[in-house]
């Protein structure tokens, strides 16, 4: 496959230049440049207001950036954006699921979405890798806040993406279940997922990341690339 092609060439999963956004008059992204490399896990934080959803959103071509250029997965944001949303998964705010359709119908529908074959080994795959087996074929309105993030994750992952783009994933999520999603990125950047993640999680980004960069005011003011050498309350001084 194409797809696959990209990532074995070892080329950037992510590569943006002078990205930027505006709204009206205000300015929300000014001139972001950024690579990601193929397997890297890369957190972005940053207050509210920073611009972190602005630029996920651009990067999965759900909003088009007022200036610049890039390519993500080896796709141009601004030329090939169906091929580009097919090739990775995005969690947001919103899970996307359907309150009153089992975990198993959602992800049949999505994975019908993105034409995936074996369709009924996939659902098996990932409704395992978010351990929710015992309840694949319950309604979603009956589900925690925690494992709908679950089978959210899974409905992100049922096509094998190349890159998971992850904004604010811990929103809502009490301390169990944080933990528990903490285990499953672990696992997935453990298998080689590319993975961009923005929260205000300054603990969970130390433990996952291998790169940490801070956004403010629509600018990255700093970057990270050994993060065992930041200590939290470090990080916490940094934080805008």
């Amino acid at each position: 496959m194409e797809n696959e092609k990209i990532a074995d060439n070892g080329e950037w999963i992510v590569e943006v230049k002078s990205i930027e956004k505006s709204f009206g008059n205000v300015l929300a992204l000014q001139g972001i440049d950024l690579r990601v490399a193929k397997g890297e896990f890369l957190t972005i934080i940053g207050p509210n207001g920073a611009g972190k959803t602005t630029l996920l959103k651009i990067l999965s071509t759900l909003m088009k950036p007022s200036a610049g250029e890039g390519k993500v997965v080896g796709f141009s944001l601004k030329q090939e954006e169906e091929n580009l949303r097919r090739s990775i998964g995005v969690l947001s705010h919103y899970t996307f699921l359907y309150e009153n359709l089992t975990a198993y119908e959602n992800l049949k529908f999505y994975g019908s979405l993105y034409d995936v074959k074996n369709i009924e080994r996939e659902i098996k795959r990932v409704i395992q890798e978010v351990g929710l087996e015992n309840r694949l074929h319950d309604t979603i309105r009956t589900f925690s806040r925690g494992m709908k993030q679950r089978v959210s994750i899974a409905r992100c992952i049922i096509h094998n993406p190349l890159l998971l783009l992850l904004d604010e994933p811990y929103t809502g999520l009490d301390r169990w279940s944080g933990k528990k999603f903490t285990n499953i990125l672990k696992r997935f950047h453990q298998g080689g997922k590319t993975i961009i993640m923005t929260t205000h999680n300054l603990s969970s980004s130390l433990e996952l990341s291998d790169r940490i960069v801070i956004l403010s005011s629509g600018t990255i003011v700093y970057e990270q690339q050994e993060v065992a050498k930041i200590e939290l309350k470090e990080l916490e001084r940094l934080y805008p």
